[in-house]
C-alpha cells in the first residue's frame, strides 16, 4: 500500500512545485533585466574618462628642428616632443609616447636617421611615430600621440592627471636623463656617471 504522505497528486505537492517552479522563474526574469538594467546603464552613462589638463613643455623657439626632449608627464609617462619643422605653428611639432608598443622598452630620437628606435629589439619608427621596422613594424604598431597646441609663443600638451606629480617627476630633461622603461641595462645612469648599467 502507497504512503498518503509521498502521493504526488495532493494538492500540498503541486502546490510546492509550483511555487518552486514561480520562484525560479521569477529569479531568472529579475537576473535576466538585471543584466539588461546594467548594460543599458553602461551605455547611456558611460565610464568616465580619465580626467585631461594642458601643460607647459617649452618655448616653442627653444627647440631647434630635428631636436627633441623628454617630457614626464604628471601620471609618470614619458613622452617624446620633437620639432619637425620651422614654420612657427603647431604642426611643427610632435609628441609621442616614448614607450615601444611591443614590449615596453623607451624609445628615443635619432635626428641622423630621422627616426624613433628602439634597442631592446631593433624596433623602428617614423619621424608620425608608425611602426617601421622589427617587432613593432612587422605587428603595424605605433607609438600613441598626445595633442600639443602653441599659444603666445608657448608649447603646450595635454595629457592625463591622474595623480598628482611630485616636484622632481613632472617636466623636462633630454634625452638619456631619465630612466623609465623595463631595461635599465638599456639606459644611462646619471648617477654612475650617465654610464650603462652594468
Amino acid at each position: 500500500m502507497e504512503d498518503p504522505q509521498q502521493d504526488p497528486d495532493r494538492p500540498e505537492a503541486a502546490g510546492r512545485r509550483r511555487f518552486l517552479s514561480n520562484a525560479a522563474m521569477t529569479a531568472g526574469l529579475a537576473g535576466g533585466y538585471g543584466a539588461f538594467g546594467l548594460i543599458a546603464g553602461r551605455y547611456l552613462y558611460p565610464a568616465r574618462p580619465a580626467d585631461r589638463q594642458w601643460q607647459f613643455v617649452a618655448e616653442a623657439d627653444g627647440l631647434e628642428v630635428g631636436e627633441s626632449l623628454l617630457y614626464r608627464g604628471p601620471a609618470g609617462e614619458t613622452i617624446h616632443v620633437t620639432r619637425k619643422a620651422g614654420s612657427g605653428d603647431v604642426s611643427d611639432f610632435i609628441a609621442l609616447s616614448s614607450t615601444c608598443p611591443h614590449l615596453g622598452c623607451q624609445v628615443h630620437w635619432e635626428a641622423q636617421n630621422e627616426r624613433y628606435f628602439c634597442p631592446c629589439h631593433n624596433g623602428t619608427f617614423d619621424p608620425e611615430g608608425r611602426g617601421t621596422g622589427g617587432p613593432p613594424g612587422d605587428a603595424g604598431q605605433s607609438l600613441p600621440r598626445y595633442p600639443l597646441k602653441v599659444e603666445k609663443g608657448l608649447l603646450f600638451i595635454e595629457v592625463p592627471v591622474s595623480r598628482l606629480a611630485s616636484r622632481t617627476e613632472g617636466g623636462l630633461s633630454r634625452p638619456g636623463l631619465s630612466r623609465p622603461g623595463h631595461d635599465l641595462c638599456l639606459t644611462p645612469d646619471p648617477d654612475r656617471g650617465g654610464g650603462r648599467r652594468t
